[in-house]
C-alpha cells in the first residue's frame, strides 16, 4: 500500500508565472501540474491523474489547491483509505485539527494501517501532539 503523499522531498525550483516558460526553465513539477491540469480539465473524474496533481501540488506547497483534489478523490472514492489518508494530511497541513483527525480516523475505520508511517509523516506535524491523534494510534494500532 502507498504511504500517502510527500510534502518535502528535497527543495523545488522556484515556479515561474510566465505561461511560455521554455521547459528549461520549468522544474519537472511544474511542467507535470500544468500538463496534468490539461487532462484533469477533460476527464475530471481520472483518479490516478487526481492523485498525483495532489501530491505534486502538496510537494509545491499549494496545500489548498491539494486539498481541493483531495475532497474530490474521496468523493469520487469514499471507500478508499489512502484518499481519507491524504485528506487528513492536507486539512494538518493547512493547520485544520478538527477535520485533519475526524478524516484519519476514517481512514484508519476504512484500513490504513500504517501506522509507524503516520507517525513519522510530516505532513501530520500539525496534529501529532493533539491527544486525539494519539488516542487514535492506541485505538486501532494493535486491532
Amino acid at each position: 500500500m502507498a504511504q500517502g503523499k510527500h510534502a518535502n522531498e528535497g527543495p523545488q525550483p522556484p515556479s515561474s508565472d510566465s505561461a511560455l516558460v521554455r521547459p528549461s526553465d520549468q522544474s519537472q513539477i511544474d511542467f507535470e501540474i500544468e500538463f496534468f491540469a490539461r487532462i484533469l480539465e477533460r476527464f475530471p473524474d481520472y483518479v490516478d491523474v487526481l492523485r498525483v496533481q495532489g501530491n505534486n501540488l502538496t510537494r509545491k506547497g499549494r496545500f489548498a489547491e491539494g486539498l481541493q483534489i483531495d475532497k474530490r478523490l474521496v468523493q469520487l472514492r469514499p471507500a478508499d483509505p489512502l484518499a481519507h489518508y491524504n485528506l487528513a494530511c492536507s486539512y494538518a497541513l493547512l493547520k485544520r485539527p478538527d477535520p485533519a483527525i475526524k478524516t484519519l480516523r476514517r481512514a484508519v475505520e476504512l484500513g490504513y494501517r500504517d501506522f509507524r508511517y503516520m507517525r513519522e509523516d510530516r505532513d501530520l506535524d500539525s496534529i501529532r501532539h493533539d491527544p486525539r491523534f494519539r488516542q487514535l494510534i492506541r485505538e486501532f494500532e494493535n486491532c
